[in-house]
């Protein structure tokens, strides 16, 4: 099957189109590459062979190397000239060499000497225009084994090949999209069916709720929980990570928190246990920032740990900006040291205020140009806009990052909790 000069034009295009054949019957990238070396290694006579694919980066990567009895040659056993490949892939035009060690071009490269190669044939792999790789064969003991002939031939099969390869390459791609459009659609079914269907409906208070997915999930979640007598729990946290581990991570916090808030003791202590539970199960440094706040109904008193979380809005009376006041961290996020210490903070809820939690994905929501909403923007509008209902208020907060962010895709949840002492 050696490429022979005399070879008549038709068993030449005969022979091109079978090759062509067996690179197209299939996409699986691997199977694919494998062929093409099989192909390339019996039809030129080689020692060895491989083919090379370019990364995103440019930097070339061994896919698959093959010896003259079809067994793969593993990479630490695989010694070439670099030179060679590099060269190739940088000018993506084809090299033939009859003697490597006499070669002007090659003879004062190091690895070439060193490693005795003699015969070596060196093409591109090219579609429309664009170097994606390279297929190399080689002989280390015979030279002259390459003619022009051989390196047209070849150039034909790596035309086939770098076709095949590619459409082989984008179905992976797409299988691999798809996969991850469904784990992502999984993640935010999963987050979603874990918020809570109602807010808490008492006497003289009012909240209102939202969460809205990024594309990629990434673990925002807000609870309500019962309290002591009299009280009513709000919880919000922001997981790290994103996608299906987030999301289940999510859910492990969320159980955790829930069943270390049922407890009898004091805010401190059912946080710390929260936090030895999720240090214990945390698994590739994940953690938690988390908010969590009893308010006692009829005092307005709210006693809260926050846990490495974006500091919530206290919207007061009065007047100008000092109407608002930030909760700051009383504690590191749940997950990162198990005896990590806490510490509990009060602040009064008068009739007539107002409390916004939220996550990080408000403040960090960007639109298209790269500029982000960030804290002024919502301090602002908090001001400006916070004196309607609970759930005025956040649709009118929603609505506002919506309007900002336009068709922009964004990269993290948002999560908002709106608690509102009605006035008497």
């Amino acid at each position: 099957m050696r490429s022979d000069p005399a070879r008549p034009a038709t068993d030449r295009l005969s022979l091109l189109y079978h090759v062509s054949q067996s690179f197209n019957s299939s996409l699986d990238l691997d199977l694919v590459l494998n062929r093409v070396m099989d192909q390339v290694v019996e039809l030129m006579r080689a020692e060895r062979g491989f083919v090379m694919l370019l990364e995103e980066d440019g930097a070339p990567v061994f896919r698959v190397a093959r010896g003259m009895d079809h067994q793969t040659i593993e990479d630490p056993e695989f010694q070439i000239s670099r030179g060679v490949v590099e060269r190739v892939a940088r000018e993506g035009e084809p090299l033939l060499t009859s003697n490597a060690q006499t070669d002007d071009r090659l003879s004062l490269r190091v690895s070439v000497q060193a490693l005795g190669l003699r015969s070596i044939l060196c093409v591109p792999l090219k579609v429309q225009g664009r170097i994606t790789g390279v297929i190399y064969v080689d002989n280390r003991l015979q030279a002259g084994l390459f003619t022009p002939d051989d390196l047209e031939l070849l150039s034909s099969i790596a035309h086939s090949a770098a076709i095949a390869i590619e459409n082989a390459r984008l179905y992976r791609v797409a299988v691999e999209k798809g996969r991850m459009e469904r784990e992502m659609q999984v993640a935010r079914e999963l987050q979603a069916s874990l918020l809570p269907r109602t807010t808490p409906q008492v006497p003289g208070w009012e909240f209102a709720a939202a969460w809205q997915p990024a594309r990629q999930t990434s673990g925002d979640y807000y609870d309500f929980f019962a309290a002591r007598e009299g009280e009513v729990g709000l919880v919000i946290g922001d997981v790290s990570g994103k996608g299906m581990p987030a999301a289940l991570f999510m859910a492990l916090t969320r159980s955790i928190v829930r069943a270390s808030l049922a407890g009898p003791t004091g805010l401190v202590e059912r946080i710390e246990r929260a936090n030895r539970l999720i240090c214990a199960d945390s698994t590739a440094g994940m953690f938690v920032t988390l908010f969590c706040a009893e308010i006692r109904l009829a005092t307005g008193e709210v006693t809260y740990v926050n846990a490495g979380h974006n500091p919530p809005l206290l919207l007061s009376g009065g007047v100008g900006d000092d109407r608002l006041e930030e909760l700051h961290p009383t504690g590191m996020a749940l997950g990162i040291l198990e005896d990590a210490p806490f510490q509990q903070q009060t602040v009064q809820m008068a009739p007539g205020d107002l409390l916004l939690l939220y996550t990080d994905g408000v403040p960090d929501a960007t639109q298209a140009s790269g500029e982000r909403f960030e804290m002024p923007r919502l301090r602002r509008l908090l001001l400006e806009e916070g004196s309607g209902t609970a759930q005025d208020v956040l649709s009118i907060l929603a609505g506002s990052v919506a309007a900002f962010t336009g068709t922009c895709e964004q990269f993290d949840d948002m999560a908002m909790v709106v608690t509102r002492r009605l006035a008497r």
